[in-house]
């Protein structure tokens, strides 16, 4: 199998999404960072699978046929019995800003590799083209999940896989345990080739001063491809020894924010795997992001743009 015929393995946890709407009322959907970065690659019409763990309850069921009908394989998704998905509710203010609830403690993707048959996931891990996660993505596992993830990811990346995280820091996910919040992201890190971090994000973790400050800290762990997303600011690129600042070309009101950096990362890897350079790669991310703030939720209707 070569690289082009290889696919892309998104790992981390997709949940039952709530959002209010203009009238008050919430409508249901489905969400999660690395699942929504999943669909935009998938749109793009690259190969991908998502890993991760779910209930065999209704829920759940629409969570894979949503996988399906978006052309992301979910031979890894595991289905856990007498289990329910995680929920969330997203509250948009007036300036398109998020904040959410969450109903996460139980979910089976918690567990993913504490399964009886996480072997098959970590030989999906190893044969990939590329493997993407996320801060989210570890915070969900246990110490012993963790051990065998980060394994794996050096394995894998033994076997050419290139390792893409992005940062995706949350707080409460942590518990508030910043020392073994900054443990776990060390360790990760020592095992990325590409990071794509908010530096909103970074700053709050490790205290950056400056995207630079980012950049440097990030390549101290070998990291030699960094794209550090920055609200409407310029993202700040760092590969190949160059530094380069790329504008969002078109600077919106957001109607929701919701994805922003998710699909930001769907398009620059998309064109990093086209083989565009990363400056390009990152207008191609910043394009993605700007249609899918533009609309409510995490994943852009697809009658809404021909970003597919």
């Amino acid at each position: 199998m070569n690289d082009q015929t290889k696919r892309i393995v998104s790992i981390g946890e997709v949940m039952i999404e709530m959002a209010r709407g203009p009238d008050g009322r919430f409508s249901q959907g489905c969400g999660g960072d690395t699942f929504n970065t999943a669909v935009y690659l998938a749109r793009r019409g690259l190969p991908v699978a998502y890993a991760t763990a779910l209930g065999d309850d209704l829920y759940s069921d629409r969570i894979v046929a949503l996988a399906s009908a978006e052309g992301i394989a979910t031979d890894l998704i595991m289905r856990v019995p007498g289990r329910l998905p995680g929920l969330y509710l997203i509250e948009t203010d007036d300036k398109g800003e998020r904040s959410f609830s969450y109903w996460r403690d139980t979910a089976p993707a918690r567990e993913l590799f504490e399964l009886p048959d996480w072997g098959r996931i970590a030989e999906s891990i190893i044969g990939a083209r590329v493997v993407y996660f996320s801060g989210i993505t570890l915070s969900i596992y246990s110490n012993q999940g963790l051990g065998r993830f980060l394994a794996l990811l050096e394995l894998a990346r033994k076997a050419g896989t290139k390792v893409v995280f992005d940062g995706n820091y949350r707080p409460r996910s942590w518990k508030g345990d910043l020392q073994r919040t900054r443990t776990v992201f060390m360790e990760a890190l020592k095992r990325v080739d590409i990071a794509l971090p908010t530096y909103d994000d970074e700053a709050l973790l490790w205290g950056d001063a400056s995207p630079e400050a980012t950049i440097e800290r990030l390549q101290a762990f070998g990291i030699t491809e960094i794209a550090i997303k920055n609200g409407p600011n310029s993202a700040v690129i760092a590969a190949g020894g160059h530094k380069e600042f790329v504008p969002v070309p078109d600077v919106v009101v957001p109607v929701d924010t919701t994805a922003a950096g998710d699909s930001f990362n769907a398009g620059y890897m998309a064109a990093r795997l086209a083989d565009e350079n990363p400056g390009d790669a990152a207008l191609a991310g910043h394009k993605l992001a700007s249609e899918v703030i533009r609309h409510r939720g995490a994943i852009l209707p697809r009658t809404a743009s021909a970003v597919h």
